[in-house]
């Protein structure tokens, strides 16, 4: 009987270390907060292209924090330039997502999160610094589109 119940609390910790390390490998942006943002720009540019997705929205969400905080000290200059870089990197994760076929809907939340924080973000900041944000926000909804195409495919006309 004891020997039972051993045996089920190894297969217990063993299935339990298996999950950590494949959350450690399927989301190695989670684990790697040490890694500086330009060194997780190089490391995506030579990922895999399966992989690339997740690290360009994780290079995406870190600069949208980065123009969140930017907006809030009042810089609107470099917080501008921040929502640039996220487009960009949210351009590059939706196509690498679409031309791979992998983590499309991922990508598709990951998306639709950030156009909630700058939804947020866009109520905090005067009328005029509101523009950019709106057309960030703008773009980011396309993508959501095009990644929704990729998915359920376009309906034919009968």
């Amino acid at each position: 009987m004891m020997h039972g119940r051993v045996s089920i609390l190894v297969l217990l910790i063993a299935a339990s270390l298996a999950a950590f390390a494949l959350a450690t490998v399927a989301f190695p942006a989670a684990t790697g907060k040490d890694e500086s943002l330009d060194q997780l720009i190089a490391r995506a540019e030579s990922a895999r292209p399966e992989d690339r997705p997740a690290l360009y929205l994780e290079i995406a969400r870190q600069k949208a924090d980065a123009a969140d905080k930017l907006y809030n000290a009042g810089n609107t200059e470099a917080g501008n330039a921040a929502l640039r870089d996220v487009v960009t990197f949210s351009k590059k994760a939706t196509d690498a997502s679409i031309d791979t076929g992998k983590k499309l809907k991922n990508t598709e939340i990951a998306l639709r999160k950030m156009v909630e924080k700058f939804r947020d973000i866009k109520r905090t900041v005067a009328f005029e610094d509101q523009a950019p944000i709106q057309q960030t926000m703008d773009e980011l909804e396309k993508m959501r589109t095009d990644l929704l195409s990729a998915m359920f495919g376009k309906k034919k006309s009968k």
